[in-house]
């Protein structure tokens, strides 16, 4: 039996193979590259190229692929083998510099927003040397971008590197401030938690919803929910486990670093999460994760479902996504330091978090912002839809100290100033966790918990990168020209502080009286898609992107039509699918059952008409008026859906579907629902949630 070191990243070009495959002069230049950004010479990259060919074709592959990031939300590959005709008419494997560097790929059938014509199909992929190749299912995977010939970002993966170099510029200019000469480069990290149910497959094949939407469109509440809270961290099932152990197995091999595996809080749900690394390849690999977990789940004759909301009444799934700021030489920017210089450095970074999410808080949103994750925010074990954050009672309260220039504790006498004067030692876990907060302070990173379980994580890291960035920037801007550092860093946390204290809620952010107190505060409320969207659009985050360079205002233009345009033809596929599901399976079977209680009534009566058919004359009725209830919502909604055919903007196609068809998709549902609850198990012609739930 192989233990795990033996075999973990054995299907990685890491660090460890380049250096055994390549010559000391090529691995340097290689790494060099890679520090730099600089473009590769084509004769390293062939060297290169050739490495990687026999490595990956000794471990059994025959084709390689550049393996991108586009905006459907998933991965995209398109594979090429490695023959070439030799001059005797047999072949040879090769695979040269060029072809590892950039890829030309048909970009037509892709989301581009308007930034291109249907007819200019060119696009190209370039190698993001920063994250390793790998190989999946006989396939040399390379990471890359994704662009337009225009040059034009296609990609969730160009924007959130362009936002990781726009923060180490502004991060640099900080610690150069207080003397961290040592220091050449930070990076941001993230272990993103990723939450995901696992139901029977044969049940799933049954329900037209799972297959089309990935979310149940009706279904009634089982007799049991998650109300004992008997499964969250409780055993866990052996055909589940034995998924989790090939799981594991699997994304070792592939480097990913899986480290935590457990039941959550509803029937059937689940959760895996992984150890930091750095953001771009922390994307990736959670992108690889989500693609295993729904390939396997299939091998164990299960269902790996990663919609937000897959079912009402019980949680839905989301991805926790903790994130920190960490230096080349290991110094993480969120942890207290040991000396007041060091606190004050903290205490800077932190407040530019602060700030950050107070003024973008609005870009927070959009970042997690979908038709599936509309379902959850602000449901059962997910936050509201309002950006808040938690910093804990100990550390809000030194921030209010420094905000009045008043004592600290009872036995800290003096004022606290930022710099080389008296400031406490900042105490570690000395706080609950916040499960309810969107943004919360975890000691030594951030959480934030608004993400949805289906999404690519590059979209919102890109965000808080940027947005972090540009405070950082106003702070360089103003120390770097002040006259004494000290003083001008007190004032400026101060200030900071004072100014942006609002965002900061260390409450139950499930309590409504929270969102009246987040009103009263002048916080955003943006409890839709729909509400969120243009917020991207707007001229404080052209602004933002285009200052850093991160999205171009076009490319913002394109990603806000893609998302908006997304948003309506997932909410219209759902719609479409409730039709479906209604006229030719529920409606069907309802009638049917409804002929069997009528012939019973009339069975009844004809043997005697003294027998008593109180139960199935008031059932009738009830199936009845239930049945012509939801007939007029499935009519309803056929028109609502005729109606969006003909509406041309998509910002009008957006409001529509979330005022008129969203609305009458849930009338159709509580009918439906309440049918299910009388209508006789024998004749529903679909698994209930009861099955779905405790199926596996």
């Amino acid at each position: 039996m192989k233990l795990v070191p033996d075999y973990f990243g054995c299907y990685v070009f890491d660090d460890k193979v380049m250096r055994e495959r390549l010559s000391e002069e090529t691995y340097n230049l290689l790494k060099r590259t890679i520090k730099d950004g600089r473009s590769l010479n084509l004769s390293v990259a062939n060297t290169v190229a050739n490495a990687m060919k026999d490595w990956a074709v000794e471990l059994g592959a025959t084709h390689f692929t550049h393996w991108f990031q586009p905006m459907t939300g998933i991965t995209a590959e398109k594979h090429d083998s490695f023959i070439s005709p030799d001059k005797d008419g047999g072949v040879i494997m090769e695979f040269s510099g060029k072809e590892l560097i950039k890829g030309e790929s048909d970009a037509s059938s892709f989301p581009s927003g308007g930034l291109r014509a249907t007819f200019e199909a060119r696009g190209y992929t370039a190698w993001d040397a920063t994250s390793y190749a790998f190989i999946k299912d006989g396939v040399l995977c390379i990471p890359t971008v994704f662009c337009s010939f225009s040059g034009d970002a296609l990609d969730k993966k160009t924007p959130l590197l362009r936002s990781m170099e726009a923060l180490n510029r502004q991060v640099m200019r900080v610690l150069k401030l207080f003397g961290n000469e040592d220091v050449t480069s930070v990076k941001t990290t993230v272990g993103p938690e990723q939450e995901y149910f696992l139901i029977d497959k044969d049940m799933f094949l049954q329900r037209k919803d799972l297959i089309y939407t990935g979310r149940t469109l009706f279904g009634a509440k089982p007799p049991k929910g998650q109300e004992l809270e008997d499964h969250y961290f409780g055993v866990i099932k052996p055909r589940v486990q034995a998924f989790m152990n090939e799981l594991n197995e699997q994304l070792w091999k592939l480097g990913v670093l899986a480290k935590t595996e457990h039941n959550e809080t509803a029937p059937a749900q689940h959760e895996l999460a992984p150890i930091f690394t750095t953001t771009n390849i922390a994307a990736d690999h959670n992108q690889l994760m989500m693609e295993t977990m729904q390939k396997l789940a299939k091998k164990h004759n299960l269902v790996c479902l990663l919609h937000e909301k897959p079912f009402e009444g019980v949680n839905g799934s989301g991805k926790h996504n903790n994130w920190s700021i960490s230096t080349n030489t290991g110094v993480n920017l969120f942890e207290p330091g040991e000396t007041p210089y060091e606190n004050a450095q903290f205490l800077l970074f932190l407040c530019s978090v602060l700030k950050a999410v107070d003024d973008y808080q609005d870009l927070l949103r959009v970042s997690v912002a979908s038709a599936g994750n509309d379902h959850r925010l602000g449901a059962n074990e997910a936050p509201p839809a309002v950006v808040s954050m938690f910093l804990g009672t100990e550390l809000t309260e030194i921030l209010e100290a420094i905000e009045k220039d008043e004592p600290y504790g009872v036995k800290e006498q003096e004022l606290l100033r930022v710099g080389v004067h008296t400031l406490p030692k900042f105490p570690k876990d000395t706080t609950d966790r916040n499960r309810t907060s969107p943004f919360a302070f975890t000691g030594n990173k951030f959480e934030f918990r608004m993400l949805g379980s289906s999404a690519s994580i590059s979209g919102s890291n890109t965000v808080i990168n940027t947005a972090v960035a540009e405070v950082l920037k106003q702070f360089a801007d103003e120390l770097e020209s002040a006259p004494d550092f000290e003083k001008a860093l007190h004032a400026l946390i101060k200030r900071v502080i004072t100014e942006h204290k609002r965002i900061i809620f260390n409450g139950n952010g499930y309590d409504d009286t929270w969102l009246a107190e987040a009103e009263k505060r002048g916080l955003l409320n943006l409890k839709t898609t729909p509400d969120a969207l243009p917020y991207f659009i707007s001229e404080k985050s052209i602004a933002l992107f285009t200052t850093h360079k991160v999205y171009t205002e076009r490319e913002l233009r394109s990603h806000y039509n893609i998302l908006t345009r997304s948003y309506c033809n997932l909410v219209g596929i759902e719609a479409k699918t409730m039709v479906d599901m209604t006229k030719k399976d529920i409606l069907p079977a309802v009638s049917e059952y409804s002929q069997v209680v009528g012939n019973t009534i009339l069975t009844k009566r004809s043997v005697s008409e003294a027998l008593n058919c109180a139960y199935e004359t008031t059932m009738l009725a009830s199936i009845s008026a239930l049945t012509a209830s939801a007939f007029a919502s499935v009519r309803a909604l056929e028109k609502a859906l005729e109606k969006a055919s003909k509406i041309e903007g998509v910002d009008q196609l957006a409001v529509h579907y979330r005022d008129e068809i969203l609305p009458t998709m849930s009338k159709l549902r509580g009918a439906v629902d309440e049918l299910e609850t009388i209508v006789s198990a024998k004749y529903w012609p679909m698994p209930t949630y009861g099955d779905l739930l405790f199926g596996v």
